[in-house]
């Protein structure tokens, strides 16, 4: 069987898509393959690294993409899920050939203001959103 090809895309491929990328390819990655890109590729959130890795996993080493790339490239997908707000959802490029195009809702970790505890920590909580959701599609999508 086929893995089912899915691209995760935000406004800077910095923090929710590398987060829904790499839940994807470590709890589903016997039926999924994940991407993720941005609309305005970034540098990774360090918030996000230090909770990834409270879960086992690295994407220290991770660069951000850019999703128009992707498009000129002529990649396909099954699905393309954009996990920004609304707005910024719809500026993603339509991709020949996709399945479902798909929008999960999350707080942006880059507007996050406070300590450094207090921004971890709501940080965790959006990774955990993240990783319930993901878990959820795959057991739905499988």
């Amino acid at each position: 069987m086929d893995k089912k090809k899915v691209l995760f895309v935000c406004v800077h491929n910095s923090a929710r898509s590398q987060m829904a990328e790499a839940f994807l390819n470590n709890l589903g990655g016997d039926s999924f393959t994940a991407e993720s890109a941005g609309l305005e590729p970034g540098k990774l959130n360090p918030y996000v690294i230090r909770v990834l890795q409270e879960e086992g996993i690295d994407i220290s080493g991770k660069q951000t993409n850019d999703v128009f790339n992707f498009y000129r490239e002529g990649r396909l997908y099954d699905y393309v899920i954009t996990v920004c707000d609304e707005t910024a959802g719809e500026r993603c490029p339509l991709f020949p050939g996709i399945s479902e195009r798909i929008h999960w809702s999350f707080e942006d970790p880059s507007s996050l203001k406070g300590t450094d505890e207090e921004i971890l920590s709501r940080v965790r909580i959006i990774r955990d959103e993240i990783k319930s959701k993901i878990t959820e599609f795959i057991n739905f999508k499988k």
